[in-house]
C-alpha cells in the first residue's frame, strides 16, 4: 500500500513538471522584465495560489461536476472517505470523468503533433506538422466515434465526452492567444501588476492538463492535490533557478505532450471498462520523460561538438 502510494506520488509530481515547463519558460522570461520585489511578489503569492487554490481546489471542482447530485461538503467528504452514499455515488461517476478528462488529454496531444511549431525528435512527426489542416477533420471524426460508442454504454457517457472536447477548445483558444499575449508584456508598457496577473491566469489554464491527467494515476484526491502539489514547488523553483539551463533541453515537451496523449488513451479506455494496473500511468510518464531527455542530451552534445569542429576550422 505504501509503496503503491509512493509510485503513484512519484508519477503525479513527475507528470506536472513536464507538463508545466512551458509555463514555466514563460514565466521566468516575463518575470526577467520586472523588477525583484515584483518578482518576489510574484513567486511567494504565486506559489501559494498555484498550490493551494487552483491545484489544491480544481480536483474538487471536477469531482463535484461529474457528481451536480452532491453538495460541495458532500463531495469533500466523500474525497477523504471511502463510505457513505457520497463515496458511492463518485464512485458510478469515475466513467464519466475518466472519458471526458481522457478526451480532453487526447486532444491537447493531438493538437500539438498537428498544429504546434516544435523541434521534431521523428521525422513522422514533420510529415503529421505538415497535414495540420486535417487535424479538426481528425478530431470531428473522432468525437463522433466516441460518442457513438457512449451512447451504446450510456448516454451520460456521451455528454462526458462532449464536454470532453468543449474544454479543450476553450483552453486552447487561451493557450494559443498565450503566445501574442507574452510579447505584449515583453515589449508593452503593462505595469508589474497586470504581468502578474495575467502569470496567475496563465498558470491556471496551464494546471488543467496536470488536474485532469492526474486522475488517470489515481481517483484520490488528496494523492493528486499531494503529488501536483510537490511538482508546482519543483517548478516554482526551475523558474527561480535553472530554467534556462531546463530550455536547452529541446525534446521535453515532445514527452510531455506523448505522455498527455498516453494517459489519455488509457483514460478512455478505462472508462469503457478496459482497467489497468496503478503503475502503468507513472511508467509511462517515466519512461517517455527519460527517453526524451536522452533525446534531448545527445541534441547537445552534437551541438557542442559541430559548435567545437567550426571553430577549430
Amino acid at each position: 500500500m505504501i509503496i503503491s502510494t509512493l509510485i503513484i506520488i512519484f508519477g503525479l509530481c513527475l507528470f506536472e513538471v513536464i507538463c508545466s515547463v512551458d509555463n514555466a519558460i514563460i514565466n521566468a522570461t516575463v518575470l526577467k522584465t520586472m523588477s525583484v520585489k515584483y518578482r518576489k511578489i510574484f513567486l511567494f503569492w504565486g506559489i501559494l495560489f498555484a498550490v493551494f487554490v487552483v491545484r489544491g481546489m480544481l480536483p474538487f471542482v471536477i469531482v463535484w461536476a461529474t457528481n451536480p447530485a452532491l453538495s460541495l461538503v458532500e463531495v469533500f467528504k466523500a474525497c477523504f472517505s471511502s463510505y457513505g452514499g457520497a463515496a458511492e455515488a463518485m464512485e458510478k461517476s469515475k466513467p464519466l470523468l475518466l472519458l471526458g478528462g481522457g478526451v480532453y488529454l487526447l486532444y491537447v496531444a493531438l493538437s500539438w503533433l498537428f498544429l504546434e511549431e516544435k523541434k521534431y525528435a521523428f521525422l513522422a512527426e514533420h510529415f503529421i506538422h505538415r497535414q495540420g489542416v486535417w487535424f479538426y477533420a481528425i478530431v470531428s471524426l473522432l468525437t463522433t466515434l466516441l460518442v457513438y460508442v457512449s451512447l451504446r454504454i450510456d448516454p451520460i457517457l456521451a455528454l462526458a465526452a462532449t464536454i470532453g472536447v468543449s474544454a479543450f477548445f476553450i483552453t486552447d483558444g487561451f493557450k494559443k492567444n498565450a503566445e501574442e499575449k507574452e510579447k505584449e508584456l515583453l515589449t508593452g508598457n503593462l505595469s508589474a501588476w497586470s504581468k502578474i496577473l495575467y502569470l496567475e491566469v496563465l498558470d491556471t489554464s496551464f494546471s488543467i492538463d496536470g488536474v485532469i491527467g492526474a486522475f488517470a494515476f489515481t481517483m484520490s484526491v488528496p494523492l493528486i492535490i499531494l503529488g501536483n502539489g510537490l511538482g508546482a514547488f519543483v517548478v516554482r523553483e526551475l523558474t527561480i533557478k535553472g530554467i534556462d539551463v531546463i530550455a536547452r533541453y529541446a525534446y521535453l515537451k515532445n514527452g510531455a505532450m506523448y505522455s498527455i496523449g498516453v494517459l489519455g488513451v488509457l483514460m478512455i479506455l478505462e472508462s469503457f471498462g478496459q482497467h489497468h494496473p496503478f503503475w502503468l500511468a507513472p511508467l509511462n510518464t517515466l519512461v517517455l520523460l527519460c527517453f526524451f531527455l536522452f533525446l534531448s542530451v545527445r541534441e547537445l552534445k552534437k551541438a557542442k561538438k559541430m559548435g567545437q569542429d567550426s571553430s577549430v576550422s
